[in-house]
This record gives C-alpha cells, sequence and structure tokens, in this order.
C-alpha cells in the first residue's frame, strides 16, 4: 500500500502526467507540425461551368464569388435526359507528393462530387470522390486513393488510381438525380502533402 500512495503523490503524479504527455501529445503536435498544405486560391477566373446542355439538358449552374468564398450553384433539372451541373478549373501547383485533399464547404444536404482530372482536357476519365453538403460549415479531407475513375458516369477501373504529380484540374459536380436549386459554398481547398 505504501508503494500505492508514492506512486500516486503529487510528486509523482506530475511526472506520470509529463510522461503521458509526451508519449501520447508530443507525437501529435509534431505530426501537425510537418503536415504541409498546398492551397488552391479562391479567385472565380479560373473556373469554368460544363452543365448537361452539352448532351441537350437544360441544368443551368456556374461559380460565383461569395463573402466566404466561392459558392457553385444553380438549378438541376432531368429534362431530355439531363441532370447534371459542373464547375472545374485548372491548375499549376506541383501536386507529386499530394496523399489527400481538403475542403471547407457548407450546403444544402445534397449528395456533391469532387473530381479530379489527370488532363487539360474537356473530356476524359475524372477522379470522383462523392461527400455529403451540410447548413453547417464542414471540413471534409479525402485520401487520394478514395478517388475512384470514372467516365460519363460510369467507372473506368483500368484508368487505376490518381497520380498526384499528374493531377492537371479540379472541380465539383452535382448529378443526384432530384431536380431543383442547389448550392454548395466553398471556403477553402487544399491539398495535403506528404
Amino acid at each position: 500500500m505504501v508503494g500505492c500512495e508514492a506512486f500516486f503523490s503529487s510528486q509523482s503524479l506530475g511526472v506520470t502526467r509529463r510522461a503521458l504527455y509526451k508519449i501520447m501529445i508530443y507525437p501529435l503536435v509534431m505530426s501537425v507540425a510537418f503536415m504541409t498544405m498546398i492551397n488552391i486560391n479562391m479567385d472565380l477566373e479560373p473556373w469554368r461551368s460544363i452543365n448537361d446542355g452539352v448532351m441537350g439538358g437544360v441544368s443551368a449552374g456556374g461559380m460565383l464569388q461569395s463573402d466566404q468564398g466561392l459558392k457553385f450553384s444553380g438549378r438541376l433539372s432531368l429534362e431530355n435526359n439531363g441532370g447534371f451541373s459542373s464547375v472545374r478549373r485548372l491548375v499549376s501547383q506541383d501536386l507529386s507528393n499530394a496523399t489527400g485533399v481538403r475542403i471547407q464547404v457548407r450546403g444544402d444536404g445534397r449528395e456533391y462530387q469532387f473530381r479530379i482530372r489527370q488532363s487539360s482536357g474537356f473530356d476524359g476519365v475524372s477522379w470522383s470522390a462523392m461527400f455529403s453538403s451540410s447548413e453547417n460549415w464542414q471540413q471534409i479531407d479525402i485520401a487520394l486513393d478514395q478517388f475512384t475513375p470514372v467516365f460519363r458516369g460510369r467507372t473506368v477501373p483500368q484508368a487505376g488510381p490518381v497520380i498526384p504529380s499528374e493531377i492537371q484540374q479540379i472541380g465539383f459536380l452535382l448529378a443526384d438525380k432530384t431536380a431543383g436549386r442547389f448550392e454548395l459554398e466553398i471556403r477553402s481547398i487544399e491539398f495535403i502533402m506528404e
């Protein structure tokens, strides 16, 4: 019993707390300190809209500047076999060491896609990751290995995983088969680096 009292004395407990701090907190601080992020600027100019009008649909959507950053908004229509709205932009940063993407968004409760392209062309394979929006601001981290290669709504497994050094475009897409207005505010887009 004397040994237990000595162990729990204030001096011993202080040492134990310091030891626990070093074991539990110090590595966390170190890992945060060494995480590098590459920010994508929140200028409106580089963004372009691509809606289902390219295949006869009548959805309308685009990117706007907002008080918080950017806003992807419009109206989704299912007429004429349509049903998608998207925005995308070129990126010029070296993303060779990227392991994931972090976005801060607030929306209307709909499911959106964050998309990556490995070419600067209009058409071709995209790597897509779904996320649900909320009326409250949320930070969403998506590892690059969670993206699925798709082409015109179909999975393309032979395209393989995202190759970070080949990322040339990023974007957002809505294709949830629900007609009506939509709005997704975007406060930041960052790539998480090794």
